[in-house]
């Protein structure tokens, strides 16, 4: 019971209290202005629903940002004739003797409460505001930037140079190739025999065919001559 009691909502108690008092005393208002039976219990159910339907309308504009100027008298409306049926019952009218001018009040009642109640359910719900443009518009699948700004002049080509083709490396340079001491004497004395003989100097070709070396060691060899 305690975990009941700590769960309801004191303002919601305090709500149904409140409504449950004002729902009574427009029931003796009237009943007391010659409203007899089901009608007596009507009216209270009519200011109620015209209330809250114009505080949800208030609420819905002001969210919108919409002119609620209309809604706003038919809230005062209701809530005039709710305060004033309490304020009434508190002893300063005599329910045994109603004026004339609150009967006629009570009497007309229905229309009002039908001409708000109407009024209020047809006007327009107020629109969600439009989403602000990022600068994006969807058209036919397609995205389409919006610029606000006026276009300037149009700037001039822009010249787009060819990028260079990259430099091929060049292949490293061949290794000095070893060559025997024994090979080098003996290519020494086949050159020197040679030159005494005819009086030129062997080149790499003639010194591989008469030593009958590879061409590369042919050409060491004729470097280190």
């Amino acid at each position: 019971m305690r975990r009941l009691l700590s769960r309801v909502d004191p303002v919601l108690v305090q709500a149904v209290i409140a409504a449950a008092l004002s729902f009574a005393h427009l029931h003796d208002i009237a009943s007391a202005a010659g409203q007899s039976g089901w009608k007596a219990w009507a009216y209270p159910v009519s200011v109620d629903l015209l209330f809250v339907a114009a505080w949800r309308r208030l609420r819905a504009g002001r969210a919108a940002g919409t002119p609620v100027r209309l809604v706003w008298v038919w809230f005062l409306v209701a809530l005039t004739a709710s305060l004033g049926a309490n304020v009434a019952t508190a002893g300063l009218l005599d329910l045994r003797a109603v004026p004339d001018w609150l009967r006629i009040l009570v009497a007309g009642w229905p229309a009002a409460a039908f001409l708000g109640g109407t009024l209020l359910a047809h006007t327009p719900a107020p629109a969600p505001a439009p989403a602000a443009l990022a600068g994006d518009v969807q058209d036919s699948g397609e995205s389409i930037r919006l610029d606000p700004v006026s276009p300037g002049p149009a700037a001039a080509p822009v010249a787009v140079l060819p990028e260079p083709e990259p430099t091929p490396a060049l292949p490293p340079a061949p290794q000095a190739m070893e060559v025997p001491a024994a090979l080098l004497a003996h290519a020494r004395k086949v050159t020197a025999d040679h030159a005494a003989r005819t009086g030129t100097a062997l080149d790499a070709t003639a010194l591989r065919s008469l030593l009958g070396v590879p061409a590369p060691l042919a050409a060491a060899i004729a470097a280190q001559l």
